[in-house]
């Protein structure tokens, strides 16, 4: 497996959970990372990505309750989500890309249910 997330479960309205995203790629240190999540009979949407600048970028819906980050010795990326809400219920998926190409590497999903 190239991309292992993990960290999915539920939780109340209001609490947190933080989604780990285990890559490896060997060019982890240079790519961008990213989540994108996917809700029963919703199509899937971009939540946030983080540039191999370190740029971050994150969906209107997630700003300011979701961080993403990476920490290139582990080979890892991470999503905290705060403040979740009950819409924040989807299955989600951690990606990885080179520079200058799509979004050309995609893990397996973790499943995030909200509700109280």
């Amino acid at each position: 497996v190239q991309l292992q997330a993990s960290g999915g479960g539920s939780a109340q309205p209001g609490g947190s959970l933080r989604l780990s995203c285990g890559s490896s790629y060997r060019t982890f240190r240079y790519d961008s990372v990213g989540w994108f999540r996917q809700s029963p009979g919703k199509e899937r949407e971009f939540v946030a990505d983080l540039g191999w600048d370190g740029v971050t970028d994150y969906a209107d819906s997630v700003k300011g309750r979701f961080a993403i980050s990476k920490v290139n010795d582990k080979q890892t990326a991470y999503l905290q989500m705060n403040d979740l809400k009950p819409e924040d219920t989807a299955i989600y998926y951690c990606v990885e890309k080179r520079i200058g190409r799509g979004w050309q590497y995609w893990g397996q999903g973790t499943l995030v249910t909200v509700s109280s």
